[in-house]
C-alpha cells in the first residue's frame, strides 16, 4: 500500500521543517506539502488530498480552530491532529479543537534537554497516531476456506464467571484518544444524585486534566475534579487522575486516593491499569469498569483483574470510538458485557447500578424512574 500523505500546517519554518524530517525517516509515511497558516491549508487540502494534516493551534492570518472549522465542513472525515503547546491557553485550545472534531493532539516538545530527545518524543508520539488514523491497509483476498474459518464465532479466551449480583459500590473509567467527547456524553446522562462515586483516568498532560474536569463539571449533573491525592470518595463525584501521576485506591481505613509517579505503564502516566488493578483488589464484585475509545491496549490487564473478582465490565462500541484499541482489546478478550455508544452506555450503567442497589434504602425519585425506564 502506498504512504500515508501528510500535510503539515504550521506558521514556523522550523517546526515544518523538523516534522517533514521526522515523517520523512519513516517509509510508511509521505509529507506531501506543508503550509504557514491555515488560509493556504485550506487551498493545499484541495490540491494534495492529504490523507492526515497536522495543525498547529497559533498562527496567523488563520489560526488553528478557525481552519479546523473550515475543515469539518468541507471536509468532515479528514482526519487532523493538533500540535499544542503544554500550557493552561494550550490545554483550553486543545479541548475546543477536540470539541469542533479534531481526531487528536499532540504538545510541542519543551524542556526535554536537546533536540534529539525532542525529536525522539515527536516520533513516539506523532508517529502511532498518524498511521492509526490513516488509511488501513487494503484486506487480503481470502479463500473460502479462509472465510469460512474467519466468519467462525470468536472464542473468549478463557472461562470467566458472571458476576455476582451484588450492589455497585464505585464507577471505574478509562479512555485515552477521543476520550474527552466520549466522557461528555457518557458523563451527561449521570443524575444528580447518582449514589457511588466514580474514578476516572483520561491519557492526558499535567495542566490538561484539570481544564478538563472544569469542563465536564460544569457540562455535566454529578460533580467532576482533578484529584488531588488523599480524597475520600464521594457519591455523585468523578475524580480524575492529574497527568503524569498514577492513581490508586487505598483503604486505611477508609478509602481515599493515592497518587504517585511511578514509572509508567503501557507508556502512559496515568494508566487504565494501575487505577483498575487496585479497585479490583479493594471493591472486587462491587465495583464496575468502563472502557471508552483509546488507543493502544491500557486496561485490559485491569479489566481482567476486576472481572476474575466479578465485577461487571462495560465498554464503548467500535462505530462510535475514535480509536478502538482499548474497548476492542477488551471486547475481543471476551470481557465486555455491555459494548455501546457512550451515551447509551451510560444510560445502561446507571440504570444497572440503580437497580443493584434499589434494595439499600429508598431511591430518590430520579433513580427510581432511571431503574424502570
Amino acid at each position: 500500500m502506498s504512504a500515508i500523505r501528510v500535510l503539515v500546517v504550521d506558521d514556523s519554518i522550523v517546526v515544518r521543517r523538523i516534522l517533514t524530517t521526522t515523517l520523512g525517516e519513516d517509509p510508511a509515511l509521505q509529507v506531501v506539502g506543508s503550509a504557514a497558516h491555515g488560509r493556504i491549508g485550506l487551498n493545499k487540502i484541495q490540491q494534495l488530498q492529504p490523507d492526515v494534516v497536522t495543525l498547529d493551534m497559533e498562527m496567523p492570518e488563520m489560526d488553528g480552530l478557525a481552519t479546523l472549522a473550515e475543515i469539518r465542513k468541507l471536509y468532515p472525515k479528514l482526519p487532523v491532529i493538533m500540535f499544542s503547546t503544554l500550557t493552561e491557553r494550550g490545554a483550553v485550545a486543545t479541548l475546543d479543537a477536540l470539541a469542533l472534531g479534531a481526531n487528536d493532539y499532540v504538545t510541542k516538545p519543551a524542556n526535554v534537554g536537546s533536540v534529539t530527545e525532542s525529536l525522539d518524543r515527536l516520533r513516539k508520539e506523532l508517529i502511532p497516531k498518524i498511521k492509526a488514523f490513516g488509511p488501513r491497509p487494503t484486506k487480503p483476498v481470502f479463500t473460502p476456506a479462509k472465510a469460512a474459518a474467519k466468519s467462525e464465532p470468536r472464542r473468549v479466551v478463557r472461562p470467566l464467571r458472571p458476576p455476582p449480583s451484588q450492589p455497585v459500590e464505585l464507577v471505574a473509567v478509562g479512555s485515552s484518544t477521543g476520550g474527552p467527547n466520549a466522557l461528555a456524553e457518557f458523563l451527561s446522562v449521570f443524575p444528580a444524585d447518582f449514589p457511588v462515586p466514580l474514578v476516572l483516568v483520561q491519557h492526558m498532560p499535567p495542566v490538561f486534566t484539570r481544564f478538563l474536569a472544569e469542563r465536564l463539571d460544569g457540562q455535566c449533573k454529578i460533580g467532576v475534579a482533578e484529584a488531588k491525592g488523599g480524597e475520600a470518595l464521594i457519591p455523585g463525584q468523578a475524580l480524575i487522575a492529574p497527568g503524569d501521576h498514577h492513581m490508586r485506591l487505598s483503604a486505611s481505613p477508609k478509602v481515599t486516593v493515592k497518587l504517585d509517579q511511578g514509572a509508567p505503564v503501557h507508556f502512559c502516566r496515568p494508566a487504565v491499569d494501575v487505577l483498575f488493578e487496585s479497585v479490583a483488589t479493594l471493591y472486587g464484585g462491587r465495583a464496575l469498569g468502563v472502557i471508552l475509545t483509546g488507543m493502544g491496549q491500557d486496561g485490559l490487564l485491569g479489566c481482567e483483574k476486576l472481572r476474575d473478582r466479578g465485577a461487571l465490565i462495560m465498554a464503548q462500541d467500535e462505530a462510535s470510538s475514535v480509536v478502538w484499541g482499548m474497548p476492542g482489546h477488551v471486547v475481543r478478550a471476551g470481557l465486555s458485557s455491555v459494548t455501546l455508544p457512550p451515551k447509551e452506555l451510560g444510560r445502561e450503567l446507571v440504570r444497572r447500578v440503580l437497580a443493584s442497589r434499589s434494595g439499600r434504602g429508598a431511591l430518590s425519585v430520579a433513580a427510581r424512574v432511571a431503574v424502570q425506564e
